[in-house]
């Protein structure tokens, strides 16, 4: 059983290195009654459950393609006209979300020489405002105007920045590999910092004034906001490498031992664990809907489990290791797999309605918002790719 416990701000402002016409302000990120339809975070919403607000075609089109030399391995963000795109390159694009062409680009360094290394973005940018934020590779933190791609601020922490940027009122939280999970006001001045006992990979998952963090450490903890104090803390003896989902009062995460858990994040009391035929590592953050919490494994599967009882309702096999967050848009679930497929599959029933072969292996996340559905490919030379 698990063991539980209650208990260099950088202001600049620096032109994009490439512009040809700049985005109108978000409308999904400051939607006021108007619900949002684009994808604007790692899993889209704060609670991370991974559900789209738009429709998709009921079979996809590929509409454009976009190379990166490094490939792609972190979750796109879109709103509006518009597609935010971390690369492993270092750049962050910002692409017509209709043609794939470029906006503007930013760097993670200021320099302009190709040669010059640049940390790469692997964390999802969040869309806030007029504000981009992501994470990179070095451990910064970057505010970058939504317009015209130009840096506001940089927030410098230990070690990498894995994890997406989750916002609360006027406060971001943000996770690194230094074992620290900061708080920030959107000025980028530190508000607090909780210091973990291990690297965090996650995006930390927000409910009420509530964070939720899994971290390497094994540890699952529910942090309050407002003053950055630690109210439970369960170890779940295991790395954890995924991302948290939350509906209501529990908590859904994978372990890299191969274990699916939801856990009471009020009471401390674990519902249910799932585990799948072979015990492989969980590296990909789950989706929670109303009955179901879909989780792919190295494995090679994709796991339906029912999310009251915890039993498997089906499984979908694929050829490799799946690393792809999952993302459910009306009653279809799409992922992507290390066969260098991308899938949909019913919710129903298990039974694949659609295919897509990229020929490369896909394990960042998807993102579906806009009535299209964008995911990269992990390769060198690998395509960005956006279906409609």
């Amino acid at each position: 059983m698990p063991h539980i416990s209650h208990s260099r701000v950088v202001s600049v402002l620096i032109a994009a290195s490439f512009l040809i016409g700049a985005p109108d302000l978000m409308s999904g990120a400051d939607s006021g009654d108007t619900p949002a339809t684009g994808w604007l975070s790692f899993r889209a919403t704060p609670d991370q459950r991974g559900i789209a607000a738009t429709t998709l075609a009921e079979q996809p089109k590929l509409l454009w393609e976009f190379k990166s030399k490094d490939g792609w391995v972190g979750t796109c963000a879109i709103d509006a006209d518009f597609v935010y795109a971390p690369a492993l390159e270092g750049y962050l694009y910002c692409l017509q979300r209709k043609t794939g062409k470029v906006v503007w680009k930013y760097r993670s360094i200021k320099s302009t020489d190709e040669d010059e290394f640049a940390a790469g973005f692997k964390a999802a940018p969040l869309l806030s405002g007029n504000f981009v934020f992501a994470g990179d590779e070095d451990g910064f933190l970057h505010a970058i105007d939504a317009q015209t791609g130009a840096l506001h601020w940089q927030f410098e922490t230990g070690a990498e920045i894995a994890g997406g940027v989750a916002l609360w009122n006027d406060r971001l939280i943000v996770a690194s590999y230094d074992s620290f999970l900061y708080c920030l006001s959107l000025k980028g001045e530190k508000l607090w910092a909780f210091q973990t006992q291990d690297r965090i990979n996650c995006s930390p998952a927000i409910a009420d004034h509530f964070t939720f963090v899994a971290g390497c450490d094994s540890q699952l903890r529910v942090i309050d906001i407002q003053n950055g104090t630690e109210t439970l803390a369960v170890d779940m003896n295991d790395y954890l490498i995924a991302s948290p989902a939350v509906v209501d009062d529990l908590l859904y995460v994978g372990s890299h031992g191969g274990v699916v858990s939801a856990l009471n994040w009020k009471t401390g009391r674990m519902e249910w664990r799932y585990e799948g035929k072979r015990q492989m590592s969980i590296r990909a953050s789950a989706v929670a809907t109303e009955d179901l919490i879909l989780v792919g494994s190295h494995d090679k599967v994709m796991h339906a489990i029912d999310r009251q009882t915890g039993k498997a309702r089906w499984t979908f096999p694929t050829k490799a290791r799946i690393e792809c967050s999952a993302a459910v848009v009306d009653s279809r679930v799409f992922f992507g797999s290390g066969d260098g497929n991308i899938y949909g599959v019913s919710l129903q029933d298990g039974e694949q309605v659609w295919k897509y072969n990229a020929g490369h292996p896909i394990s960042g996340g998807m993102a579906i918002g806009e009535q299209c559905m964008v995911v990269g490919e992990d390769a060198s030379n690998g395509r960005l790719l956006c279906f409609q």
